[in-house]
């Protein structure tokens, strides 16, 4: 097991589940100290943080609404009193519910929005004090590969995960002489609880002839937080689907 990012303080959202828990386990297997942020999956949270503490890691659950600024505003005063100052940020909850052009409402667009995009961008403003404080510190944020093609989840996914990749770019440009690196991933469908709620996608569309799975997406996420010279870039993991 590396330690390379010993004495590192991850903090992930969404961590309890698919992505963000694969995420979370990889970045612990690399050395960091991981909170992990959920919102109502107490049990998986659990098991997630147990599971990093099998890898020799202290790990935390923080119950948070990360769409919610007040909620947000409380993260990294817990994360900082439980393991210390957040230096890994891996801004990774979010939502898919499938809706075409006739059918997506203004609530449902609203609420992916604040979400997949408002939420990486309170969580971030939030952690930057402890990052700058550091003069060291990594943003990875996670897009996806509907943010480049359209995706089939619907204009509010896409939308969203759009967003992702510009808010990426402004905190690269930004933050870059202060140490701190900012990125996106944009997976293509993974094998994740969410991609099965998606009957639209079908592994056989895939040049590759298969779904990613969540340990893929989280080798690159370690990659991102080792790399202090990759900045500003989305690395596009997704099989094929999109050729950039």
């Amino acid at each position: 097991m590396s330690d390379d990012l010993a004495g590192k303080i991850a903090l992930v959202t969404g961590g309890s589940r698919g992505i963000g828990r694969a995420i979370a386990l990889a970045l612990a297997a690399a050395g960091a100290e991981v909170a992990v942020n959920y919102r109502s999956r107490d049990s998986e949270a659990r098991e997630t943080c147990e599971a990093i503490r099998q890898l020799g890691r202290q790990a935390v659950a923080i119950r948070a609404d990360i769409a919610r600024p007040a909620e947000v505003r409380q993260l990294p005063a817990q994360v900082r009193r439980e393991l210390g100052p957040v230096a890994i940020l891996v801004n990774n909850a979010g939502i898919a519910t499938a809706r075409t052009i006739e059918t997506i409402t203004e609530q449902e667009w609203d609420e992916t929005l604040a979400v997949n995009l408002t939420s990486a961008f309170l969580v971030t403003q939030a952690a930057l004090p402890d990052m700058r404080a550091a003069g060291w510190g990594r943003i990875i944020s996670i897009s996806s590969v509907a943010a480049q093609m359209g995706g089939v989840v619907g204009p509010h996914y896409a939308a969203s995960k759009a967003g992702i990749i510009g808010l990426t770019h402004y905190y690269a440009a930004q933050l870059a002489g202060e140490g701190i690196t900012a990125n996106a991933i944009a997976p293509g469908p993974v094998a994740t609880d969410m991609a099965a709620a998606l009957p639209q996608l079908r592994p056989e569309s895939l040049p590759v002839g298969r779904f990613g799975t969540a340990a893929e997406i989280a080798e690159v996420a370690v990659l991102l937080a080792r790399n202090g010279y990759i900045t500003g870039q989305t690395i596009n993991i997704n099989g094929g689907r999109y050729l950039d």
